[in-house]
């Protein structure tokens, strides 16, 4: 599983001599493992270099068990530089050379599949449920006191009448407010300890309302969706539910993020549109949150003194005097960027709706 750690690992590496990244769809349900190895010699036909090729080849002809819906890898043999992440969500098979890993298609795996938390809950307790990327990363659970309905103390049991009914509601009211708290306190930890950026509550109408209602604000913000679900459910019938509405749930935050983009930019404060006001503000360290439309690619040039990147065609830097090389994706540029620094990059998968936002932009931190 990619782990946060492999991300930084690709976004801090850097070659004089071309890496190699290459992202190979295996699902299965649409094509044969040899269908797959016809794709992958097709793609790789074509470069010249060497070693790398025939480093993939070894890793697809010896170690690949060919799980998984997709796999990305990434070499650069003249620095001993091979990884290789085998993924449980499907991703368009691309090949790509640069002096660093291409992660774009990573960052729009993250975006759209990073860090769920989904918990399920009844009166006695809950289960909890880390997915990340597709896979079930970590789960767990948490069981108060059983609610018994019976009679306490030996009074009649007609209601109003002291031990009746009466207290028989107010035993079950107490012990479900308890097993409630001690849940929300058992989750809250269970998702910090998982970089949870994304909630989902199952259950009954009452428990979900109950239990949202005593997170603390901090988590009550991150939750997406609440659904219906029994407590016995298996992990595979959570996480297909998760994913429903969890990307319904995306799409509805893309519009609501482009919309205050477009309106802060309009006001010429926290937003800015278009590739070469987005990497002006990426080089003033001033974006906090990078938004693209899935699928864009723009060439572009870097300073080779200070690294500054435009889409410009320009002689010398202005900030360093130093001259240009052309790049062939300044945006893939720009994620790099904007991830090694702690920033957010959301990827829209949807075409974007509002007007006066074309390919790119971002929000900015002042």
């Amino acid at each position: 599983m990619l782990s946060d750690a492999n991300l930084q690992e690709l976004l801090t590496f850097r070659a004089e001599q071309p890496v190699l990244s290459i992202y190979l769809n295996t699902d299965p349900s649409l094509g044969s493992a040899d269908a797959y190895k016809l794709e992958l010699r097709n793609m790789l036909k074509n470069l010249d270099l060497p070693e790398d090729v025939r480093a993939i080849e070894n890793y697809f002809g010896r170690d690949f068990n060919w799980n998984g819906k997709s796999v990305a890898v990434f070499s650069c043999a003249p620095h001993g530089f091979f990884r290789a992440y085998t993924l449980a969500i499907p991703l368009r098979s691309r090949i790509r050379q640069g002096n660093q890993p291409y992660v774009k298609p990573l960052a729009d795996l993250l975006d759209y599949y990073g860090g769920y938390g989904v918990v399920l809950v009844d009166k006695q307790g809950a289960r909890l449920f880390s997915f990340h990327l597709g896979e079930l990363r970590e789960q767990e659970g948490t069981m108060g006191e059983a609610v018994r309905h019976t009679k306490r103390g030996g009074a009649s049991t007609f209601p109003g009448r002291r031990g009746g009914i009466t207290g028989q509601t107010n035993y079950a009211e107490e012990v479900t407010d308890r097993n409630m708290r001690d849940a929300v306190i058992f989750t809250t930890r269970f998702f910090s300890e998982f970089n949870i950026r994304r909630v989902l509550i199952g259950g009954t109408d009452e428990n979900v309302a109950m239990f949202r209602g005593m997170l603390p604000k901090s988590w009550q913000s991150l939750v997406v969706g609440t659904f219906p679900m029994r407590m016995t459910a298996s992990a595979e019938e959570v996480l297909v539910r998760a994913m429903e509405i969890g990307k319904q749930a995306e799409i509805d935050q893309e519009d609501d993020l482009l919309q205050k983009l477009v309106t802060a930019a309009a006001k010429e404060r926290g937003g800015v549109l278009g590739l070469d006001q987005t990497l002006g503000a990426l080089r003033e360290g001033r974006v906090q949150m990078l938004l693209i439309q899935e699928g864009y690619r723009a060439p572009g040039y870097r300073c080779q003194g200070c690294g500054y990147v435009t889409s410009q065609a320009l002689q010398f830097c202005q900030f360093c005097g130093a001259g240009f090389e052309q790049i062939p994706d300044a945006v893939e540029m720009a994620v790099h960027h904007v991830m090694q620094a702690g920033g957010d990059v959301e990827v829209l998968q949807n075409p974007a709706k509002v007007k006066g936002f074309e390919n790119i932009g971002a929000l900015l931190r002042y």
